[in-house]
């Protein structure tokens, strides 16, 4: 990431939120780098399951821009202003990115499946349609070639086309109410 595209980021917060974020996140983490465990903790992702927390580990990935390991205040910033100001295009991208734990470029159901089952996991709110049910509605939506993976394209497409699958994806633990949480909690300590 460039210190151009960094800053642009960046300045997506406003300069007195961006203070308090800072304020926080160096009274968490007084290094500057937070750790996979500092990360859950910061959030307050305790008590996880196995398939929770290797849902919340492949977030922490997809956060770690440079792959070192940590989570700088650059990095942590980039992420606050993709989860509270990012358009659903920019929201997406990073979903799909998210969801292909392989790297492959595609999603299968497998990850799919795993991801949804995370977030139900984390979120614990219940559901009427079982996990599995929700993954094969997902890919007989928009699996345009039936090829039992979703594209980049398809998975772009298909998901800013129904209104349904945009919503339910977006709300797969954006960590927005936990942020929106912090921020009442950062104001209420002005």
């Amino acid at each position: 990431l460039s210190d151009s595209q960094s800053g642009s980021e960046t300045g997506e917060l406003q300069a007195a939120e961006s203070h308090q974020w800072y304020r926080k996140f160096m009274t968490e983490c007084p290094s500057g780098l937070l750790t996979f465990y500092e990360f859950k903790q910061f959030f307050g992702l305790r008590n996880l399951s196995d398939v929770s927390n290797n849902y919340v580990k492949t977030m922490f990935t997809t956060f770690d821009l440079n792959d070192d390991g940590f989570i700088d205040f650059m990095e942590y910033v980039a992420a606050l202003s993709l989860v509270l100001k990012g358009g659903v295009q920019k929201k997406l991208r990073w979903y799909f990115k998210l969801y292909d734990i392989d790297g492959s470029g595609c999603i299968d159901r497998d990850e799919l499946l795993l991801i949804i089952k995370s977030i139900r996991a984390i979120s614990g709110i219940p559901n009427e349609m079982s996990a599995e049910d929700f993954t094969n509605m997902v890919f007989d939506k928009i699996d345009i070639n039936g090829d039992g993976e979703l594209s980049y394209e398809e998975f772009m497409e298909g998901v800013q086309q129904d209104e349904m699958l945009l919503r339910t994806l977006t709300e797969s633990l954006d960590l927005s109410h936990i942020v929106q949480k912090i921020q009442g909690e950062i104001r209420g300590n002005k």
